[in-house]
């Protein structure tokens, strides 16, 4: 006869996450983020609550942002571990939805449990419940359903013994990994069930590392001997596979130039003689120039996102061919490329043995030292003088550039600044945190948080602008109340500096963007450093780039978040790189500027190679 255990729906949840392991002996699910409403108070609250710290419970202030502090952590875990967050219904609910899109753009695990209405329907309609008259099925949290890896509705105690082995096998799945979201009925929560004992048994997952096929591997070994200018564009996959060290000696030894997107960047040290940067739209110049001369364009671990191929013009030698290694079959083939499905860290093995003592043909290396010329003029110091000229986006970077250690990770999301690093920064292996496969404003500071609690042993430094900061910002509460430090450096340009100066790329006019060419009464005096400060961080107004790099050393004796306030020039790009993004420009009608950027688009377009 089956042991059971009586228990409510809610404490079996809790109980069985308790209990799930990694290979390592950790928990798979850390503990979990929590805004109680009353689709979740009494019942996934309570379980929560008498768990304790065989399933930590951290309260958030905004539903949003404590999933970014989520996705930051699995992120930097690379996938090995994730937490979970829950909320109420409705507002709540909806709070996560940009998070868990931002978490299925990264193919991040985040286990999402909103609270949902009433399954027995008694109460309907409950307090902040949708109503879909022509479905009586529908709640807020099918929302979710488009932009989760798995999805599933708990309308029943014993759904349960299903949903949750399958929304961790998701997670766990190195090819479909992504969110899980698991809405859980109100009245559910609370109800009882005899579960069996043996549900609750520990259990280890393990992620995979599938084998490539030995076709794959023979026609990708095949079209690389007959190339002569094949270059590696290293994604994201290469960091999750944990197959840094397998990328840089694959290509040291068959002399193929890499090139970092910005989920790969900081994969290998910008020292690796092989490392020729970034590629595409905030690309280097050394990388672009490889990839429009390239014959062979392989990408590892890649979806090959727009700002990765710049816009699929990048690539512009009539001969070329694109081939991909990733373990989704979806990413692989993308725009006809040559697949091979396979993890990473094996299928390198596995091609380096094919390509046995091959060594392509020799690299011009000069277009690389240009790059690091370039970067060092852009980003030094600025000269002393009493013009009263505020510094660049490039000189803030080179101040924290100069002052960074083996131990400093730099982190960003949105605006100028992803850009500007892409280009600029100089990372030591592990030191780079992008997220720009959403892009997503207001990330940064709960992101650092997030990377922090990943690693508590390295110094995180937030790069933010003013604008991603009024977005969201209140986690910066949380990170003081819990003791995570982390610095931010945050670049007051008064405005929305990087879109301004794509509105002016796109032959627009300046227009409600900058503060000064928003229709208003007066223009703003934020005071960042009060309200930071208001938050209990400390935080200082930097005057001078020299300043800055002390006020960065300082950062490191605390134990609270740093918070320091620069104003910026919102005006120059980086100087260094760069290349043309398909952001459509209006067809007809407009001024002369209109006329020229139209001009300057169609002679970019003329490069797209979509097809082969």
């Amino acid at each position: 006869m089956t042991n059971t255990i009586k228990l409510t729906a809610a404490q079996a949840m809790v109980k069985w996450l308790s209990a799930q392991l990694t290979e390592d002996g950790d928990r798979f699910i850390e503990g979990v983020w929590a805004i109680f409403g009353h689709g979740n108070v009494a019942g996934i609250g309570e379980a929560l609550h008498g768990i304790g710290d065989a399933l930590p419970t951290w309260r958030g202030q905004n539903e949003q942002t404590m999933a970014h502090a989520a996705i930051a952590y699995a992120k930097t875990m690379k996938r090995t571990r994730a937490q979970a967050v829950t909320s109420s219904i409705g507002p709540g609910a909806l709070n996560m939805v940009t998070a868990c899109a931002l978490a299925h753009v990264n193919r991040l695990p985040v286990l999402f449990i909103p609270g949902d209405i009433f399954a027995n329907r008694r109460p309907d309609p409950v307090l902040q419940q949708i109503e879909d008259i022509g479905d009586g099925t529908v709640s807020a949290n099918d929302c979710f359903r488009p932009i989760s890896a798995y999805f599933d509705r708990i309308a029943r105690p014993e759904h349960l013994l299903t949903c949750l082995p399958r929304a961790l096998a998701v997670m766990t799945d190195p090819a479909n990994c992504g969110p899980a979201t698991l809405a859980f009925c109100q009245d559910v929560q609370a109800e009882y069930y005899d579960y069996p004992e043996a549900f609750f048994e520990p259990k280890v997952w393990r992620i995979r590392r599938p084998e490539p096929d030995p076709r794959e591997v023979a026609d990708l070994a095949n079209a690389i001997r007959t190339a002569r200018r094949p270059v590696i564009i290293s994604g994201g996959g290469v960091i999750y596979s944990q197959a840094e060290a397998d990328l840089a000696a694959f290509a040291d030894k068959h002399n193929i130039p890499f090139a970092e997107t910005q989920a790969g960047k900081g994969a290998n040290s910008w020292e690796q003689p092989m490392n020729f940067g970034s590629p595409g739209v905030t690309g280097s110049a050394s990388a672009n120039k490889l990839c429009a001369e390239a014959d062979l364009i392989i990408g590892i671990g890649t979806r090959f996102q727009d700002f990765t191929t710049g816009s699929w013009a990048l690539f512009r030698n009539p001969s070329r061919k694109v081939a991909s290694i990733n373990l989704a079959g979806y990413d692989a083939t993308k725009h006809s490329a040559l697949p091979c499905v396979g993890d990473v860290k094996v299928t390198l093995a596995r091609l380096s043995d094919a390509l046995g003592d091959y060594r392509a043909p020799a690299v011009d290396a000069r277009s690389r030292s240009e790059w690091l010329a370039a970067v060092k003029r852009v980003t030094a110091a600025p000269e002393a003088d009493n013009s009263g000229a505020l510094p660049t986006d490039a000189q803030v970077i080179g101040a924290v550039q100069r002052v960074s250690t083996e131990k400093s990770v730099v982190m960003c999301a949105a605006g100028t600044m992803p850009g500007a690093l892409q280009v600029l920064w100089q990372s030591a292996r592990s030191g780079y945190h992008m997220e720009y496969g959403f892009s997503c404003m207001g990330y940064e500071v709960a992101g650092a948080m997030g990377i922090k609690l990943a690693r508590p042993d390295k110094e995180v430094i937030c790069f933010v602008g003013d604008g991603s900061y009024m977005m969201a910002n209140s986690e910066l509460a949380t990170a003081v109340i819990r003791r995570v430090p982390f610095t931010v450096v945050l670049t007051d340009n008064r405005g929305y500096g990087c879109i301004n100066r794509l509105q002016i790329e796109c032959g627009g006019a300046e227009f409600n963007n900058m503060y000064k060419d928003c229709n208003i009464e007066v223009q703003p005096e934020i005071d960042f450093v009060a309200h930071a400060a208001a938050m209990g961080a400390h935080a200082e107004k930097i005057s001078s780039i020299g300043e800055l790099e002390a006020r960065i050393v300082a950062a490191r004796q605390r134990n609270i978040p740093t918070v320091l306030v620069i104003d910026t020039d919102p005006v120059p790009g980086t100087g260094a790189g760069g290349h043309w993004w398909d952001v459509a420009v209006p067809q007809v009608g407009g001024p002369e500027r209109l006329e020229q950027a139209r001009a300057r688009y169609n002679e970019n377009a003329a490069y797209q190679r979509v097809f082969d």
